[in-house]
């Protein structure tokens, strides 16, 4: 079993033009993940000099090649909750925009040429008790009478068992727009694009000091390669290790870095898999600890979940790739001991309101805070924050959104166990 991500081993990696490190550049993108991909893209063909900076040695290898593959739309959080909470004309606008997110990966895939396995085939969010059938139905209705989304369905216990075979689940909630692809390949096509039309990226370049230059938006970047300048910046770095605290302290004060952990199996065959997970769909259960699992093209199931609130590392890995097969063969026992071929985690950017966050702060710009529902938005946001950039306040779906500090959050999150026995406590309960 691979200690490493199935997307990121099964992909081209992808080659950076070799370049000197610039001394100025209109626009520089701190993070080579989908943000910064994606952003460096839309600004290069607007014809701005861009150079994406990325600490570690090949780009989309934290969190945009280390998910779980799903392109879901639909809140990470009850749209009902957040109804409450801001009103129903801002909800739904931060609903359509994961619609849009999911769009706009759909059209970059057309648009690009990019050999990824997408597909648009929605996503299961599943019941794994019968008092939850009430909540996914309460959630159908809202969304259908608030004039949210259309193309959501309740599917009864035989209709989920006729396509998931499965004793495990009650029924589910059923969203249309929701679609996959291979990760991996995904960002060495964003990436090959990027570069393409100009952007420069350059890996192993970590940003060790950020600093701004007058009242603009112009700043000095300090790397570990050199010095660049630039008019612009956008920070796209999620919940990145790299870098001081001085320059990042005031993200990471309102960022938590919360692991999630994935395995996947050994090729199944073609019907096998197909009689496991007939419609193909992304699949998620509904709980705080909660599983999401998917086949990939070439039949392995990838199966994942919060399995220890801890930070990813060989030994954390390794102990979450136990738990997640317990869970695998709770939820599929006809799987027997089927051999495991990868195991891996990846860091979460959770906020409290578990809410994307973008805008500018002291002339830098950002867009992060995904939670665990980024590999759409995180590529539409990289667009969006192009467009603001360029002049467009409007183009940014989270604007004029407050972003305080977590309570006590000053360095490594400390708090993780007991953010744990918290969740699997209010799972027990529920």
């Amino acid at each position: 079993m691979k200690l490493d991500s199935y997307w990121t081993d099964s992909a081209p990696a992808f080659l950076a033009a070799p370049q000197e490190l610039p001394a100025q550049v209109d626009v520089a993108i701190v993070g080579g993940g989908f943000t910064g991909l994606s952003a460096a893209l839309a600004m290069a063909r607007r014809g701005a000099r861009v150079a994406v900076l990325e600490a570690g040695p090949r780009v989309a290898a934290e969190a945009s090649g280390r998910n779980g593959g799903h392109v879901n739309n639909g809140l990470a959080v009850d749209y009902a909750d957040v109804a409450a909470k801001v009103g129903v004309e801002r909800a739904r606008g931060w609903y359509n925009a994961y619609d849009d997110a999911v769009d706009t990966v759909a059209r970059l895939v057309r648009d690009e040429a990019i050999d990824c396995d997408f597909m648009r085939h929605g996503k299961l969010k599943l019941a794994t008790r019968a008092n939850q059938m009430a909540a996914l139905e309460r959630s159908v209705q809202r969304l259908i009478d608030d004039g949210v989304d259309n193309d959501v369905e309740i599917l009864d216990a035989p209709r989920v068992r006729a396509e998931v075979q499965s004793e495990r689940f009650h029924g589910g909630l059923l969203y249309k727009r929701s679609a996959q692809m291979h990760m991996g390949r995904f960002a060495h096509g964003l990436a090959v694009a990027a570069q393409r039309n100009g952007a420069a990226i350059h890996t192993d370049t970590e940003v060790r000091r950020i600093e701004r230059l007058g009242q603009g938006h112009a700043h000095r970047l300090h790397t570990a390669r050199g010095v660049v300048t630039a008019q612009q910046v956008l920070l796209a770095t999620g919940a990145t290790r790299h870098g001081g605290y001085g320059s990042f302290g005031w993200l990471r004060r309102r960022i938590v870095p919360i692991g999630s952990f994935i395995v996947v199996t050994e090729p199944l065959g073609a019907e096998r898999a197909q009689a496991l997970l007939a419609a193909r769909r992304t699949y998620t259960t509904i709980a705080n600890i909660h599983h999401y699992f998917r086949l990939t093209a070439d039949h392995r199931l990838v199966f994942g979940g919060r399995a220890r609130f801890a930070i990813s590392s060989p030994q954390s890995d390794a102990a979450s790739g136990d738990i997640l097969r317990a869970g695998l063969a709770e939820t599929f026992p006809q799987l027997g001991a089927v051999r495991l071929d990868y195991c891996w985690g990846g860091l979460v950017d959770m906020t409290q309101d578990r809410l994307p966050h973008a805008g500018e702060r002291n002339g830098l710009y950002y867009a992060m805070g995904y939670s665990g529902h980024g590999t759409q938005m995180s590529v539409h946001m990289g667009e969006r924050m192009a467009a603001v950039m360029n002049g467009d306040a409007s183009a940014n779906p989270w604007r004029g959104r407050d972003w305080p500090a977590i309570p006590g959050h000053f360095g490594p999150p400390w708090f993780l166990p007991a953010v744990g026995f918290y969740y699997r406590l209010k799972d027990r309960l529920a």
